[in-house]
């Protein structure tokens, strides 16, 4: 896995181009302020173990949204950052699976449109930790 994550003062998206056949049409504009973005690449390699990632990405996620002083976070799929992917059935389901669990833990958490491209706006302050790249 791959997870790049970016605390943002202020990250809006909006639907652009349905990239995935098996997700149902729709528009979606969006706006949320002192939020954490985790851009998550789940590769095949992943879906070998998925709990145990599941819970890595978990974790770095509450860690970095602590470091930032949120307790809004938005997972958000984005399958830029290897060449390797996992099902997107595996993906999809790990991000809801994950959504759920951030939830009980008292944080704000949502995805952006699965199988969607966006169209992005993210202000993010120039401070070394709303900026953190892992790779497990």
């Amino acid at each position: 896995m791959k997870l790049l994550m970016i605390y943002s003062n202020t990250f809006a998206y909006s639907t652009r181009t349905k990239n995935l056949e098996a997700v149902d049409e729709y528009t979606e504009r969006r706006q949320i302020e002192n939020v954490l973005i985790g851009f998550i690449q789940v590769e095949q390699k992943d879906e070998d173990d998925i709990s145990k990632i599941e819970t890595k990405m978990i974790k770095n996620l509450k860690w970095a949204a602590k470091k930032n002083g949120t307790s809004r976070i938005v997972l958000h799929s984005f399958a830029h950052l290897s060449l390797s992917k996992a099902d997107e059935t595996i993906t999809k389901e790990l991000f809801d699976r994950a959504e759920k669990r951030l939830i009980q833990s008292d944080y704000e958490t949502s995805q952006t449109p699965f199988g969607y491209f966006l169209d992005l706006n993210i202000q993010a302050p120039g401070k070394s930790l709303a900026r953190v790249f892992k790779e497990f």
